[in-house]
């Protein structure tokens, strides 16, 4: 679960913008971000750029700002990076309150091992719930163990933490599981020899043609 006691963070409130002002803020170990929702005026805000992206590694944080002695909890919404260099760019952060509920997108864990001979195709890596803002599962498991050729998970069948609510259509595939893909490695071996012999023949022949001609 997403919990906001490991996510506390001192915000600072910035009132000045610009491209500019974003670069002196990273050069300086901060991040720029704004807060929004509720019906409330954007808030822009500067985090510790350190602290900051080791929370936001896991999706679906939420941070506990404190910010000029108040507490405001905000989820992370959107991650701008640096597409070159990774480096975090800019947040978007949405406020919400202890018992609302938050629809998020919540990654796919796969456990176990298919039967042999099967090969596993994971359709959907993400399944959008609903839940408490709170308390946020980091993902969901499915169990492939054992399952045989032809056997497939759908979203409706996922076991849901307590309190979550699937929003994805119920009949989303999520893991299907085929025949695995045999590959006859004589057949390729021998289709590359051939081809090795072919210019070698060719070469052979290139080679007596002068000595016909004269």
């Amino acid at each position: 679960m997403a919990e906001t006691h490991d996510n506390k963070l001192d915000a600072e409130v910035r009132t000045q913008f610009g491209k500019g002002f974003a670069r002196r803020l990273r050069a300086a170990g901060k991040i720029p971000a704004v807060i929004y929702g509720h019906g409330t005026e954007p808030q822009h805000v500067a985090l510790p750029g350190h602290e900051t992206a080791l929370i936001i590694r896991k999706a679906n944080q939420v941070l506990d700002l404190q910010i000029e002695g108040k507490s405001q909890l905000a989820l992370v919404k959107d991650v701008q990076k640096d597409p070159v260099h990774q480096i975090i760019e800019h947040l978007d952060l949405v406020v919400v309150r202890k018992g609302e509920k938050v629809t998020v997108d919540v990654p796919v864990h796969v456990e176990g091992e298919a039967a042999p001979g099967t090969a596993v195709n994971q359709d959907a890596v993400t399944l959008s719930l609903e839940v408490e803002a709170t308390h946020i599962p980091e993902s969901v498991s499915v169990s492939i163990e054992g399952l045989e050729e032809g056997a497939h998970i759908l979203a409706g069948d996922v076991k849901l933490p307590a309190g979550a609510t699937l929003v994805t259509d119920p009949e989303t595939l999520v893991v299907g599981i085929t025949a695995a893909t045999v590959v006859d490695l004589g057949e390729e071996t021998e289709a590359a020899e051939g081809a090795e012999e072919a210019p070698a023949e060719e070469a052979a022949g290139d080679a007596e043609a002068p000595a016909e001609s004269e």
